[in-house]
């Protein structure tokens, strides 16, 4: 699996848990959007959250004692509420940006992932950016601000920001339904949540054509928190000991999104 190969070969630096240092059992507050599957999402039947970044969160509160205390949020919500201050931190697949580094305080790198655009199962009118675009007619779904949003205008479309084929949705959820429904012909998404709702498709959705370039993600935090420290030394640590590589073979390879 390219993702994961790419995934496992990112940023190998390593760090001893004895280094790490204690946050003293202190409650973080993390916002989270539960929409991207398998990142992060809500699980069939039970609606409990789930997924990587949980299960990363988790590893990294261990080795840092603290309490990790969760707040579902959309994400034009997310930005602005870890900017102000009002949530310790943020994690939903968020690409890291220098505009976005205005805002807030990232991570270091977690995981890359590539840019792919995700159709209905039964889709043969378009196969890859170049014919989408030259189509007038077929609509794309987006969240306002996302990376999926500056590629479909800047890198499929015609770099119009009011281009009238692109739908804004508020939720990455949101834009998979409407594409489901017909509503729109194409979404485009990071390989790992549009591998998720693939998989959780029985057949109903596919990824067409070349990916469209690669994102890093990572956690976001108020600028000038003091918590980017200790997560980055938790990541380095968590990579350097095989932990990273076992959460992307549970998440990428052997559980099943709706399965």
């Amino acid at each position: 699996m390219k993702l994961l190969a790419v995934t496992l070969a990112l940023f190998a630096a390593p760090a001893l848990a004895a280094d790490l240092p204690d946050l003293g059992g202190r409650t973080v507050t993390i916002a989270t959007e539960d929409a991207y599957p398998p990142l992060q999402f809500k699980e069939t039947g039970t609606g409990k959250s789930i997924g990587w970044e949980y299960d990363a969160v988790a590893e990294m509160a261990e080795r840092l004692n603290f309490v990790p205390e969760y707040e579902s949020i959309s994400w034009d919500a997310m930005m602005p509420a870890v900017s102000e201050g009002q949530m310790d931190m943020g994690m939903t697949g968020i690409t890291i940006r220098d505009d976005r580094r205005e805002a807030v305080d990232f991570s270091d790198p977690y995981m890359r992932s590539e840019m792919v655009m995700l159709v209905r199962g039964d889709e043969a009118g378009f196969s890859d950016a170049a014919s989408f675009a030259a189509d007038e007619d077929l609509l794309m779904a987006a969240q306002p601000g996302t990376t999926p949003f500056y590629v479909g205008v800047y890198e499929v479309l015609d770099g119009d920001e009011a281009n009238p084929r692109i739908k804004l949705f508020e939720t990455f959820g949101a834009t998979v339904q409407a594409l489901r429904a017909g509503d729109v012909d194409m979404v485009l998404t990071d390989g790992t949540a549009g591998q998720g709702y693939v998989d959780a498709s029985d057949g109903a959705l596919k990824i067409i054509g070349e990916p469209l370039g690669s994102e890093d993600f990572g956690f976001i935090f108020p600028k000038g928190s003091d918590l980017v420290g200790p997560v980055n030394a938790a990541i380095a640590g968590m990579r350097a000991d095989g932990t990273l590589e076992a959460l992307n073979t549970k998440w990428f390879l052997d559980f099943k999104v709706g399965g």
